[in-house]
């Protein structure tokens, strides 16, 4: 399970006892605070603390010593401004630490973002936790033939039941074998720095992962994307969900111009301008590659 009883008990007490502040608050986010996110079979995030809201932002751009000015509509047309244009510092006024529960596999993806504060669950001075990621039977799927890095068909019948059984068998018998050979009930054993190595990459690590926005944003932009890992993707999809409570107005900006908007290189820009002016362009009058021009007609087919 995600959560002990004693760990809700403990979040329950914490929201429990509120106290005043001069901080800037977020409405939204206080009704996120400590609590659980649930994510995969054993998986969570939950905000530990944050800093800022949409106003910080409007004042660090500002340089001012009020909360923005008092037309919400103002600041809203320049937070806009700022992510249309491609500014980021008043972004990382604001900033956010989570716990996150997660697989070996997906942690080993995550940190590959490196502009954040983490500090990880150590298996040199604890336990691990018998708990491991199986993906449900409809996230079992045979390697794409066409993309090297992505999933093809979805795994049905007998075969779906033999790698299901492989991958919970494997990774049970590494954990027995852990526990075997671990220091402890008066054999000698290895220490924990060493019996760890034995153990499966879809077992459960912990962290906790301090980022200021515009770096949140770039981490959501790519992992919170259709084309990104599963296992990854529903922790980046979990996060969004908070940032949109926390920070309403920049939130609806990343969405409109980061995550539903496009970025145009000169050739296609000149493609679109002649395509406008009723001429025909093809992939070779384009002057783009084959897969830039895949992409390209993939938008403005």
């Amino acid at each position: 399970m995600p959560l002990t009883p004693d760990q809700k008990a403990e979040i329950e007490a914490l929201r429990a006892s509120p106290r005043p502040t001069l901080r800037a608050v977020s409405e939204g986010m206080e009704a996120h605070l400590y609590r659980a996110h649930e994510v995969l079979d054993h998986g969570f995030i939950r905000v530990i603390d944050y800093m800022g809201d949409d106003a910080a932002i409007v004042q660090a751009a500002r340089v001012s010593y009020g909360a923005g000015t008092k037309h919400v509509q103002n600041d809203e047309g320049l937070i806009r401004y700022l992510m249309r244009h491609w500014h980021s510092t008043p972004f990382e006024m604001c900033e956010i630490k989570l716990h996150v529960k997660l697989p070996i596999f997906v942690a080993r993806q995550w940190i590959r973002h490196r502009t954040a504060n983490v500090n990880e669950y150590s298996a040199r001075y604890s336990i691990m936790d018998r708990e491991f990621y199986i993906p449900q039977p409809e996230h079992l799927a045979a390697q794409s033939t066409v993309n090297n890095q992505g999933r093809g068909a979805v795994l049905e019948g007998a075969e779906a039941a033999r790698v299901l059984e492989m991958l919970k068998s494997d990774a049970s018998r590494s954990y027995d074998n852990y526990e075997a050979m671990l220091s402890q009930d008066g054999q000698q054993g290895l220490a924990r720095e060493l019996a760890r190595m034995n153990l499966p990459a879809n077992i459960y690590t912990q962290w906790y992962w301090k980022v200021d926005l515009h770096n949140l944003f770039h981490f959501l932009r790519l992992r919170a994307d259709p084309h990104a890992q599963y296992e990854i993707r529903v922790y980046a999809e979990a996060i969004a969900k908070v940032v949109a409570d926390w920070l309403p107005i920049a939130f609806g900006a990343f969405e409109d111009y980061r995550m539903g908007g496009v970025t145009l290189s000169a050739k296609a820009i000149d493609v679109l301008k002649r395509r406008l002016a009723g001429e025909v362009v093809t992939q070779e009058q384009s002057g783009m590659s084959k897969g830039e021009w895949r992409e390209f007609e993939g938008i403005w087919r």
